[in-house]
C-alpha cells in the first residue's frame, strides 16, 4: 500500500493534497500496489477534510483526536508512523511544507525507512522508488534512491498537477492512535488567519513580491499589497522585508524561507540574490520591476520594466482597472 498524507485548513483541503494525489497515483500503479490517503483532525474540520478528499482516493483513513491540535509534529509523526505500520505501507507521502518537512524525517526514523526529501519526481526505477529534487540553490537537479522501506517522501508543492476526482467516492475508515504524553511535549498556539483571507502564499497562482527597494512598510503596503490584491493574489516578501520588520516571516520567500511556483510571479525592488531565486525560479510567468537595470533578477525574468515602483506600479494597477 501506498499512503498519502493529505493536508487541510480549517476543513479545506489544500491545493497540494490534491497535487499529491497525483504523485501518490503515480508511484503506486509503479509499484503495483493500492493508493490510500490519511487526514489527521479532530471535530468538524476533520470532518468535512475527509468528506472533501474521499472522492480522490479508494481508502481514506481517518485520526480524529485532540492530540492532533495540541501536539504539533510529534503528533502528527505518531499517526502517520503508526498509520502506516499497522497498514503495511511501502511508501509514506508528505507535502514538503513545514509541517511536511518536519514529520517526514521522524516517521522514516521511527519506522527504519528510507528519506527522500523536498522532491519534484518520484518514479520507480528498477523495482526501487527514485526521486529528484533540486540542489545548489535550485541550480542543479539531484537524483537519489531510496535503499530501504518504506520510503518516505516530501513532494514539493506545485511539482505536480491538481488530480481530477475519481469516479467514485472512496472508503472512509476512521483508525484509532494509542497517543502517548510525550506527543505532547510542545504544544501549538492557534494560526493567525492571513490578512483578508488572501490565497495562501504555497498555493497562489499569483504572487507578488516586495524587496527593500521599496523603502518602508507603508510603500510596501501600497505597492506589493495593493497590487497583489488588485492581481486576486498573495503577497511575498524578501528578507531584508522581513528582517526589516515590514512583513511577517510567512510571507518570506527564498532559501530560508518559503518556495512558491505560482504562474505569475511579480518582483518589485527586489536584486534577485540567489538565495531568493532559489525560492521562486520555479514560477511561470516571471515580471520584475527595478530601478537597477543591472539587477539579477532581470536575468530570469520574462518581462522587466526598469523603473522606480513608485511610479511603474500605480500605472500598472491603472491599467488593469482599464481592463474591467
Amino acid at each position: 500500500m501506498l499512503l498519502i498524507v493529505l493536508d487541510h485548513s480549517a476543513g479545506v483541503p489544500r491545493r497540494a493534497a490534491f497535487e499529491l494525489v497525483s504523485a501518490g497515483r503515480h508511484l503506486a500503479d509503479a509499484l503495483g500496489v493500492p493508493l490510500a490517503g490519511l487526514v489527521l483532525g479532530d471535530g468538524p474540520d476533520g470532518d468535512a477534510a475527509a468528506a472533501a478528499l474521499a472522492g480522490f482516493v479508494p481508502t481514506l483513513y481517518r485520526v480524529a483526536d485532540p492530540a492532533l491540535a495540541q501536539g504539533g509534529h510529534e503528533a502528527r509523526t505518531r499517526a502517520v508512523a503508526d498509520v502506516a505500520g499497522a497498514k503495511g505501507a511501502r511508501a509514506i507521502l508528505l507535502t514538503a511544507n513545514r509541517s511536511g518537512q518536519a514529520v517526514a524525517p521522524r516517521v522514516a526514523l521511527r519506522l527504519g525507512g528510507a528519506l527522500l526529501e523536498d522532491v519534484t519526481e518520484v518514479r520507480v526505477e528498477d523495482g526501487a522508488v527514485v526521486a529528484e529534487r533540486l540542489t545548489y540553490l535550485s541550480r542543479a537537479i539531484a537524483t537519489v534512491r531510496a535503499v530501504a522501506e518504506p520510503v518516505v517522501v516530501s513532494v514539493k508543492p506545485g511539482a505536480y498537477p491538481v488530480a481530477d476526482r475519481a469516479e467514485a467516492d472512496g472508503v472512509v475508515e476512521s483508525v484509532a492512535v494509542a497517543f502517548e504524553p510525550s506527543d505532547a511535549a510542545a504544544t501549538v498556539q492557534p494560526a493567525e488567519r492571513a490578512a483578508r483571507a488572501r490565497v495562501a502564499l504555497e498555493e497562489a497562482d499569483v504572487v507578488v513580491c516586495g524587496g527593500r527597494g521599496l523603502g518602508d512598510a507603508d510603500a510596501f503596503e501600497a505597492h506589493a499589497v495593493g497590487l497583489a490584491d488588485d492581481l486576486g493574489g498573495a503577497v511575498a516578501a524578501t528578507r531584508a522585508v522581513v528582517d526589516a520588520g515590514w512583513r511577517p516571516y510567512a510571507e518570506q520567500v527564498g532559501q530560508t524561507g518559503k518556495s512558491v511556483a505560482p504562474k505569475l510571479y511579480v518582483g518589485l525592488a527586489l536584486s534577485g540574490a540567489v538565495q531568493h531565486l532559489s525560492g521562486m525560479n520555479r514560477s511561470g510567468v516571471i515580471v520584475a520591476v527595478n530601478k537597477d537595470a543591472d539587477a539579477p533578477i532581470f536575468k530570469v525574468a520574462d518581462y522587466g520594466i526598469v523603473g522606480d515602483v513608485r511610479a511603474v506600479v500605480p500605472a500598472l494597477r491603472d491599467a488593469l482597472k482599464a481592463l474591467d
